[in-house]
C-alpha cells in the first residue's frame, strides 16, 4: 500500500465502518482516488459465459450497492464490477450499527440487509454507462416481499438492457428466510422463472442472452451442494458465484466483534469458500463457469481460487485493509505469476488443486 493510501486508511479507520464506506464511494465519484494503470495482458483475458473479460478479477457486489461507481472501479484495475444487491423497491436495510471491522482477523461482519435505492434509481445511472463496460447486476428481493421470485424476475426485466450479466443473490444471511431459496424445490422454481424471463427479454431485444449467475452461501452440506449443482445444470444456469459471507465464526481472534450477528467476510472466509468452490467444480464439471469469492487479498490467493476451480475471482472486504490499489497489485501479480511459471494463459492454473481443496471438510 502506498504512503498516501496508508494515511487515507488510517483516517477512515477513525470513523465507523459504514461512514468510511460511504466516503470511499464519494472519493471515487469525485476522482480523489486516481485510476491505477494496469497494462492489458492477453494471458489474463478470459471468455466466460460468452463474455470477454480483460482480466479475471472483479469487484463483488456489496461495495457499489446503488450502481454509483462501476466505471471508476474498473479504472482501479478490476476486469469487471458487480453492482447491488438491488431490490425492486428502495429499502433502508437493517438498523445501525450493521457493519463491523475485525482488524486483527482482517475480516468484516455485516448485517446490512440489502439497503439500496431500488431498481429505478440504479437503472438511471446504469443506462448512462458505455455498453462495453463489464458491469454485472446483482438482484435480490425486498424483505417484505409477498412474492420473492417475482422480485428476481422484476430485476431481470428492469436491467436487461444495461446488464452484461446478472447475479441472483439467494445467499445473504441478512434477509430472513432468503437462504431457503437455495433448497432444491425453491431453487428450481426460482431458476425456472428467472431464466424464462431472461429468455423472453432476449427475444424482445433480438440479441444474445444475458448470462445469469447464482450466488450461493458457503454454509452448505454436501447434500445441499448436490442439489444446487443438479438444479443449476438441469435448468441451464450460466454459472455460480462461490461464495457469499458465512454465519460461522471459526478461528476468530476478535471475540468481542465475533458476537455480532451477520455475515463474515475477508481473510477467515478464504479456506471455507475455496473448499466449497472446489467441491462445486467436481459436481458441475469442467465446462460450467464458476466465480470464486471470499478472502481474496493478493495475487496468490486469487491464483489459488483459480487452482481450486474458479474461472474468475471477486473481492471486496479485503480492500478495506489493503487499500484501493489492491486490484492493480493483484492483476500485476498474476501477470508476474504467468512470467514465473511460463504460462501462456492464467487459465492453465485452473483445477490444478481441486482435489486438494475438495478433500477439506466443510465444517
Amino acid at each position: 500500500m502506498s504512503f498516501l493510501s496508508r494515511l487515507g486508511q488510517q483516517a477512515l479507520f477513525t470513523l465507523d465502518p459504514e461512514t468510511a464506506h460511504g466516503l470511499s464511494v464519494a472519493a471515487l465519484k469525485t476522482g480523489l482516488l486516481p485510476a491505477c494503470r494496469v497494462a492489458l495482458d492477453a494471458r489474463l483475458s478470459q471468455v466466460i459465459a460468452g463474455l470477454s473479460f480483460d482480466n479475471p478479477l472483479g469487484m463483488a457486489a456489496g461495495y457499489d450497492k446503488n450502481a454509483e461507481v462501476p466505471a471508476e472501479l474498473v479504472r482501479l484495475g478490476f476486469g469487471f464490477a458487480e453492482v447491488g444487491t438491488l431490490t425492486p423497491r428502495p429499502q433502508a436495510g437493517n438498523p445501525k450499527p450493521r457493519l463491523f471491522r475485525l482488524v486483527s482477523d482482517r475480516a468484516v461482519i455485516n448485517r446490512m440487509g440489502f439497503n439500496n435505492e431500488g431498481h429505478a434509481a440504479a437503472f438511471e445511472r446504469l443506462k448512462r454507462l458505455p455498453k462495453t463496460l463489464m458491469v454485472g447486476v446483482n438482484i435480490g428481493a425486498n424483505k417484505d416481499s409477498e412474492d420473492r421470485i417475482a422480485d428476481y424476475v422484476a430485476g431481470i426485466r428492469s436491467f436487461y438492457s444495461v446488464a452484461r450479466y446478472f447475479t441472483a443473490n439467494v445467499s445473504s444471511p441478512n434477509t430472513p428466510g432468503l437462504r431457503n431459496l437455495q433448497d432444491r424445490e425453491s431453487l428450481d422454481a426460482l431458476l425456472t422463472a428467472v431464466l424464462a424471463a431472461r429468455d423472453e427479454e432476449a427475444a424482445k431485444a433480438g440479441g444474445a442472452k444475458v448470462p445469469v449467475f447464482l450466488k450461493i452461501a458457503p454454509d452448505m452440506s454436501e447434500g445441499g451442494l448436490d442439489d444446487i449443482a443438479e438444479v443449476s445444470l438441469k435448468r441451464g444456469l450460466d454459472g455460480l458465484i462461490v461464495s457469499n459471507t458465512t454465519i460461522g465464526r471459526k478461528g476468530l481472534t476478535d471475540q468481542r466483534q465475533a458476537g455480532e450477528a451477520g455475515g463474515l467476510s475477508g481473510r477467515p472466509l478464504f479456506a471455507l469458500s475455496t473448499t466449497v468452490l472446489a467441491k462445486m467444480r467436481q459436481r458441475v464439471g469442467k465446462d460450467f463457469p464458476l466465480i470464486g469469492a471470499g478472502g481474496v487479498e493478493s495475487a496468490e490467493t486469487a491464483a489459488e481460487k483459480i487452482r481450486a476451480g474458479a474461472d474468475l475471482v471477486q473481492l471486496y472486504s479485503c480492500m478495506v485493509y489493503e487499500g484501493p490499489e489492491l486490484a492493480a497489485r493483484i492483476v500485476k501479480g498474476l501477470s508476474a505469476l504467468c512470467d514465473k511459471e511460463k504460462l501462456g494463459s492464467i487459465r492453465e492454473l485452473r483445477d490444478s488443486r481441486v482435489a486438494h481443496w475438495a478433500n477439506q471438510p466443510l465444517a
